[in-house]
């Protein structure tokens, strides 16, 4: 336990934007939209609002090149979709926000104070988003092994968040060989949807902590909101969430995902734990003075 208290003391707070992110700061709290807009950019607004009145700070997408990112075995699978039967490539370019969609974004997302950024698939999408200078990238779970993808974000110089599920430690070590500590976040995560607690294993929380020196957060799958305040008990400095207008709606990620009220209750309960976890240090406090009077017959 000692150890872990040394690692976090001196994890150094990374600038992401105007936000210092890593120990003694505020738990830097995303609301991940990723694609549950399902290709519609007022949808996209709905869900700025979501993060937005709940307290977080930035809302996160997912940025691809379809004919790049999507696995050649399942371009031509056939789904089943809103707008009927399709191929899942053409899928893929039908939930897909280009420059128009972001440039709303970003000004939407701006107007309501939060910050906005998305995790590159692809090294022209890369491009995309530093088109737009974004404060951060973000490193989907998918990619730690994608070392074209990496080396396009280091040479960035831009702040990076590393998401760590589905990875061996030796994959997440490759990934943060090429990405360097000065900038770098990573979050636990375990990339079932939705998670079962068994497969939470939040304390790896203080494995990645000591293993590499940086803030490390939590980007959680399951469907409450237990598994995230526990994450913040242990140390994660930062809580990505999903996010939907409804869990009901059609989509791979809104069934793991947390609707408004839910969001709202875990930023909530994020801020009353951060004030509970206090410093450390054990004094008598103000509030205590009374009962000791009251209770207390002998005095050392």
């Amino acid at each position: 336990m000692t150890a872990v208290t040394q690692t976090q003391t001196t994890a150094r707070p990374v600038a992401i934007g105007e936000h210092q992110v890593g120990p003694d700061q505020p738990v830097y709290v995303i609301g991940e939209i990723g694609i549950n807009h399902n290709g519609d950019v007022e949808n996209a607004k709905k869900l700025i609002d979501v993060a937005a009145e709940a307290g977080a700070q930035a809302v996160k997408f997912q940025k691809r090149t379809p004919e790049i990112s999507t696995p050649e075995a399942q371009k031509s699978q056939i789904r089943q979709t809103p707008w009927g039967e399709m191929t899942y490539l053409d899928y893929k370019y039908k939930v897909e926000f280009e420059k128009e969609e972001y440039n709303e974004i970003a000004r939407y997302s701006a107007e309501k104070g939060l910050q906005w950024f998305a995790s590159p698939w692809d090294v022209p999408s890369v491009e995309f988003l530093e088109s737009f200078d974004v404060v951060t990238h973000k490193v989907a779970s998918a990619s730690v092994t994608d070392i074209e993808l990496l080396s396009a974000l280091r040479d960035t110089n831009k702040p990076i968040i590393l998401s760590t599920g589905m990875s061996t430690l030796p994959q997440i070590d490759k990934a943060v060989e090429i990405l360097g500590t000065d900038k770098l976040v990573i979050l636990h995560a375990t990339s079932t949807y939705p998670l079962p607690a068994e497969e939470a294993n939040l304390r790896t929380i203080n494995t990645l902590q000591q293993r590499y020196g940086v803030p490390v957060g939590y980007s959680g799958h399951e469907t409450g909101l237990q598994i995230s305040l526990a994450a913040v008990a242990l140390g994660a400095v930062a809580v990505e969430r999903h996010i939907t207008l409804d869990r009901a709606m059609w989509g791979s990620d809104h069934g793991a995902s947390l609707e408004p009220r839910g969001l709202t209750t875990l930023i909530r309960d994020i801020r009353i734990l951060e004030d509970a976890l206090g410093d450390g240090e054990k004094r008598v406090f103000p509030g205590e003075e009374a009962p000791l009077s009251r209770l207390r017959r002998v005095n050392a």
